[in-house]
């Protein structure tokens, strides 16, 4: 393959087929899967994802540091693609495991090893991967090709892993089985993502691995550079944002647009057509986003889709229960198109972040970076996810009893909170993200300089740091 060619371009892009499909499942349908299938109550629920962060806080990091300092005919990243690749098929069919064990103890304990499984294997991939995304391009205008083309397939991969799952579950006798064939089928689509980055995808920046003994002091170095302290906080607030927005999407059609339908035990698609188009409408917005970044830099592209996002989620708020789909449908792409600027820009902004670390720190500390950026990406879900269970769980939110029948409605308590919660989360969160926004300072002639002072010895390096 050419430097640069489509199908290079197309084979680093494969395994965010795995990072943005599964985040959407696991986002759209665990909360879901564990209430209303498991029978795992909010604070249960909370408990588990939280709980899980604790053990990425330790995991996230150290793969990072490990990876900084491989040696392997594959490279420093792509040889944990190919080997965490079939663990893929394994941990998501545990993750979406019916367990039925006679207690809610047991059922608790077994979930929470499942998803510590999966999100362990997920950093195994994902955290190379993100270095990689550094070291595919030393140019800038490459560097947001390649992410634009792994964006896409991250959103495409979304719209599928939205609507196709839901679909799947409910097409068999009972969800619980419905459940198990489609996290086989999706582990198996994401396994061959993973594989196909891991054998095709190539690195055009090499670095010898760093030779640094390990120390915590060594392992947080990263977090002294001040564009990756902002980058991690305008990717902070993104990822929460859309963790919290998702996670209760589902719960928002079923039990407050199509309530009627849903308490007379119909199973609509409503949510599923709304999901898929928000996602589409992302990916249709990609290339406007590319243009905008092109000709006015990337932070005005990451507000100018936060403010959208921001005025669209307050309609969520005015829609009536009952109401005409058509309004989700509509609400759900002009919100795609705001989505689409800050989901894309901090994809674009990593490699440019690494290589200010390069300039400050006299080594590429990619590993490490993406340790954080992973890290930050699953706190995202998990505190979201955690938090926003948590009030449901004081707003009277019901989930299934273990072995009792399907839930049918919820209290106009839990509803009046879940809207609450939608409405607000982007106003709250994106607007923290357009402040964190306004302090970054790399631009496109800034990376220029950065990258000329390290082909020259960092010739005005401190300089530059100062600048930034």
């Amino acid at each position: 393959m050419k430097p640069h060619s489509l199908s290079r371009k197309l084979a680093f892009a494969s395994a965010d087929i795995f990072g943005g499909g599964s985040f959407n499942i696991v986002n759209f349908l665990y909360a879901p899967f564990l209430a209303l299938i498991v029978g795992i109550d909010p604070f249960g629920i909370a408990f588990v994802t939280l709980f899980a962060r604790v053990w990425d806080a330790f995991t996230d990091p150290l793969m990072g540091y490990i990876s900084d300092r491989t040696t392997s005919r594959f490279g420093k990243r792509r040889i944990y693609l190919i080997i965490a690749s079939p663990l893929v098929l394994v941990s998501m069919y545990l993750l979406f495991f019916p367990y039925a064990f006679s207690t809610l103890f047991l059922n608790t304990v077994a979930v929470l090893l499942s998803y510590i499984i999966f999100t362990t294997v997920q950093t195994s991939i994902m955290i190379p991967y993100y270095s990689l995304s550094s070291e595919v391009s030393s140019d800038y205008q490459q560097r947001a090709s390649y992410n634009s083309f792994r964006l896409g397939f991250s959103i495409f991969a979304s719209i599928i892993c939205v609507a196709v799952p839901g679909i799947m579950v409910k097409m068999f006798e009972t969800e619980a089985i419905g459940y198990q064939v489609m996290s086989l089928t999706f582990g198996a689509l994401f396994a061959i993502s993973v594989l196909v980055t891991g054998l095709f995808a190539r690195e055009e920046i090499i670095t010898p691995p760093l030779t640094q003994k390990f120390s915590l002091k060594a392992l947080a170095k990263p977090l002294s550079l001040r564009p990756f302290r902002q980058y991690l906080g305008m990717f902070l607030v993104l990822q929460m944002s859309m963790a919290i927005m998702s996670g209760l999407f589902f719960f928002y059609v079923e039990f407050y647009i199509t309530k009627n339908l849903t308490a007379s035990g119909e199973k609509p698609i409503v949510g599923m057509i709304a999901a898929a188009l928000m996602f589409g409408m992302q990916i249709v917005a990609l290339p406007i986003y590319i243009k905008i970044i092109n000709r006015f830099g990337k932070i005005f592209a990451y507000q100018v889709g936060a403010i959208l996002w921001i005025i669209m989620a307050l309609f969520i708020f005015i829609i009536p229960a009952n109401a005409n789909p058509l309004y989700v449908y509509g609400l759900g792409a002009l919100m795609g198109l705001g989505i689409s600027g800050p989901g894309l820009v901090p994809h674009t902004m990593y490699g440019d972040i690494v290589d200010a670390g390069q300039l400050k720190f006299r080594e590429r500390l990619d590993g490490q970076m993406s340790g954080f950026t992973n890290f930050i990406n699953k706190i995202a879900q998990g505190i979201g996810i955690g938090l926003m269970m948590m009030v449901l769980g004081f707003a009277k939110f019901i989930s299934v009893v273990p072995g009792g029948d399907p839930v049918l409605e919820q209290p106009d308590s839990a509803m009046l909170a879940i809207r609450i919660i939608m409405a607000l989360t982007p106003l709250v969160f994106m607007s923290i993200g357009i402040y964190i926004s306004t302090r970054y300072k790399i631009n496109k002639s800034t990376q220029k300089a950065i990258q000329e002072s390290i082909q020259h010895d960092f010739l005005g390096a401190e300089e530059l740091l100062e600048r930034l």
